[in-house]
């Protein structure tokens, strides 16, 4: 098996894992054997992978990226490449969009469909408290992508977060103390995990500063906050 059809078996294994993960929440056995797929795959997959699981073109998809319609990162070998969250988000939008609207250009919907999500983004209710409460501009995006992401919170997102929670421990990414704080509020009814991710106390603030709801929003909504909340 080539590196190319290793990786998409990878990717296709951690989609299958993340819908296993939803069914059976806070099954650390599910969340431990997908961290190690991740880990071999990587944070980021190539243009060309990323391409061929949507299948599209490499034309195509870098005319999607140019848009601003996906987002992509530098590699540590200096490469641009698709950051693996955001390809199984349009991923399995993608596949949602086959099974519940065919068509024949699926991913054309669902790029249109994520468009109108930002444009309807009500940006100055996401930040004018902020401004208000004299946050600087990194803590007022940061309040303004929490509310936006508290607006569409399902529980499917919640389960995404708590994996990236697991993961980030596995890795030493995040200090033990707001580990624990995040692991007891996505223990929290929607509402409340909701009111939380708004809240805009300092305490709050520190909070999200760790938080594992980054990614949660599509990239025109995340650069549209990043653009009008100044």
């Amino acid at each position: 098996m080539g590196v190319v059809d290793r990786k998409q078996e990878l990717f296709e294994n951690i989609v299958r894992l993340r819908r296993a993960g939803r069914r059976l929440l806070g099954d650390r056995d599910i969340a431990a054997v997908r961290v190690t797929l991740e880990r071999e795959l990587g944070e980021t997959v190539s243009r060309r992978l990323a391409a061929r699981v949507l299948g599209v073109s490499h034309t195509a998809l870098d005319r999607w990226i140019k848009e601003g319609d996906l987002p992509v990162l530098y590699s540590s070998q200096g490469r641009l490449e698709v950051p693996v969250p955001a390809l199984l988000d349009l991923y399995e939008a993608v596949e949602t969009e086959r099974s519940e609207r065919p068509r024949r250009h699926p991913l054309t919907a669902t790029m249109a469909r994520r468009r109108d999500a930002a444009r309807r983004l009500h940006v100055d209710g996401l930040s004018n408290v902020g401004k208000r409460s004299g946050h600087d501009r990194a803590r007022t995006r940061g309040l303004a992508y929490h509310r936006a992401v508290a607006r569409g919170l399902r529980r499917p997102m919640v389960a995404e977060a708590r994996h990236v929670l697991f993961r980030w421990q596995e890795q030493g990414r995040i200090d033990k103390r707001y580990a624990e704080r995040w692991e007891r509020l996505l223990d929290r009814p929607i509402p409340e995990i909701r009111r939380a991710l708004m809240d805009e106390s300092p305490d709050a603030d520190d909070l999200r500063q760790n938080s594992p709801f980054a990614g949660a929003l599509s990239e025109p909504e995340r650069r549209r906050i990043v653009r009008e909340v100044v």
